[in-house]
């Protein structure tokens, strides 16, 4: 074994969790319209910042502060087809609770062409399509809570933005309903309301991000979006009081933007693992290792483009000392080998082993040599 797999083994024996995260936002401090922002941040293999809850968006305004003085793209664009979608941010909700609704009779109609907000009825639980303007009271949601507390309900009377921007100010947003018995549970948590409705946290808009996310996180400024003609959004860093809130913009406006930049890309070149490898370094990071689950399913999502029936990991053999190890020099410390593969003992004639993870079906990692050719994995950035 050469020197420089030697000095890659030098690596602690301790496992310990891993701090990454996904992604990374990256400022971009050139004017461009709307398009050619998006067509920047795609040539450097990035897209448009999409933003998926409260969480995120404070990262993105942690980026943009002391280095934006002005309005900054976004990811997100109005379309045309129009749907209704929660408040809370995705990756609550699968595709059934998704589709859960519970209208009232002759509901949503969309009465005068400007209802997109819903509000509950405390007499039976139904639902309706309300002018997001109409001031009401008001039903938060804290996961925190225990399942009998967590619906707030709040009596002041405000705008249905209004009363999202409290809810994700206090607890965690509006309401939402993933089936009957969570409407109940708000139902009767609403019940001793004096007012004949209340705000929950669906609404209804065309705005769509531009990576094809399902992302139904909105951070709007009090009095947008307000103009039909302005199909772009963008975040505002102009005034302190509206610092990160978005506004719409007409798309041709030539301002700043902010990219996020994915941990992990696909590469569709069938190459060695050692010319894999080498690619990655040069363009990229390196070849990812996979220190957690977290990262596997990050690994899992990107493999499933791969154009090869595997994909090349940082994943590596010494026949010398008889053992696995992650390039990037860390131990070996969570794993999910295929059944038979991951051994000490590998067979070594007549080269290395290197590791592949499966790009379909259970997706787990397999040993195979390292001269085949496949797609493989890079990390972009350092954590």
């Amino acid at each position: 074994m050469d020197l420089k797999w030697i000095t890659v083994l030098l690596f602690s024996a301790v496992c310990g969790v891993s701090a990454s995260v996904p992604y990374q936002y990256l400022f971009v401090n050139e004017n461009k319209t709307w398009t050619e922002a998006q067509s920047y941040c795609r040539q450097m293999n990035t897209e448009l910042a999409t933003i998926n809850n409260m969480e995120e968006m404070e990262n993105l305004n942690a980026t943009l502060k002391d280095k934006a003085r002005s309005l900054v793209w976004i990811g997100l664009e109005k379309g045309d087809t129009w749907k209704w979608q929660w408040s809370l941010a995705a990756g609550n909700f699968n595709s059934e609770g998704d589709a859960y609704r519970n209208w009232s009779q002759g509901e949503p109609n969309n009465n005068g062409g400007k209802e997109f907000c819903v509000a509950m009825k405390n007499r039976d639980g139904t639902w309706i399509d309300d002018n997001c303007d109409t001031p009401r009271t008001f039903m938060c949601y804290d996961a925190e809570k225990t399942t009998t507390d967590r619906y707030i309900l709040i009596k002041s009377s405000v705008t249905w933005r209004k009363a999202q921007s409290y809810c994700r100010e206090h607890y965690k947003d509006l309401a939402s309903v993933r089936n009957q018995t969570e409407n109940q549970q708000i139902y009767t948590a609403g019940k001793a309301l004096e007012n004949y409705l209340f705000w929950i946290g669906l609404f209804s808009d065309s705005w769509k991000w531009s990576d094809q996310s399902t992302s139904s996180f909105r951070y709007w400024a009090s009095d947008q979006p307000d103009n039909g003609n302005e199909n772009c959004a963008a975040v505002s860093m102009t005034t302190q009081d509206a610092m990160g809130r978005w506004y719409d913009v007409n798309c041709a406006e030539k301002i700043p933007f902010i990219c996020r930049e994915y941990k992990l890309i696909l590469i569709n070149q069938n190459l060695t693992w050692r010319e894999a490898l080498r690619y990655c370094r040069v363009n990229h990071v390196d070849l990812v290792s996979v220190h957690s689950e977290e990262i596997q399913l990050w690994v899992k999502e990107v493999a499933q483009k791969a154009s090869t029936e595997h994909v090349w990991l940082g994943l590596r053999h010494t026949c010398t000392l008889s053992f696995w190890f992650w390039v990037d020099g860390e131990s070996i410390c969570y794993q999910n080998w295929a059944p038979g593969n991951g051994t000490g003992e590998e067979d070594c004639s007549p080269v290395e082993r290197t590791g592949v993870v499966q790009s379909r079906g259970g997706q787990q990692w397999v040993s195979l040599p390292e001269n085949q050719k496949l797609n493989f994995i890079c990390t972009t950035y350092e954590d």
